[in-house]
């Protein structure tokens, strides 16, 4: 597993989160490509974390400008693919390492679910690539 260093700047938003919530942070990733600040919390705090109707994340994304995703973290891969596309319902997960050393995961979910989990515009699979590129360096995500 690669090892984490948190920023300056993240810790900054991870301040903005404890103080608005009361809730630990884990991690944050920032991805200014997509506007996007992801917090890592401890696993049973998302629903904390987001508020209820969603009030904490709507309060953090109108003072940051920047869509805000919550995910709780989870020591093991397959938890931290199901906790990152939930609602959707994770049925396997396939991970494959190339000749290159490339590693590839491949998501299989319920087919019911399979447009929540790759999100509008594919914002799930973003969201899932860049936690799981942080945490175990996995390249590339696929819904299947």
């Amino acid at each position: 597993m690669p090892e984490v260093k948190i920023t300056s700047e993240e810790l900054r938003y991870i301040a903005l989160l404890q103080d608005l919530t009361g809730v630990t942070v884990n991690d944050c990733i920032v991805d200014e490509e997509n506007n996007l600040i992801i917090y890592m919390v401890p696993p049973g705090h998302a629903g904390l974390a987001v508020g209820k109707g969603g009030v904490n994340v709507k309060k953090l994304s109108k003072i940051l400008g920047r869509r805000v995703e919550i995910v709780e973290y989870a020591d093991n891969l397959e938890d931290l693919v199901r906790n990152t596309f939930l609602p959707a319902r994770v049925l396997n997960i396939r991970l494959v390492t190339s000749l290159n050393g490339k590693k590839m995961l491949y998501v299989t979910v319920d087919p019911k679910d399979k447009g929540v989990a790759i999100g509008k515009e594919g914002k799930n699979v973003v969201k899932a690539k860049l936690v799981l590129k942080r945490y175990y360096d996995i390249e590339s995500v696929s819904i299947v």
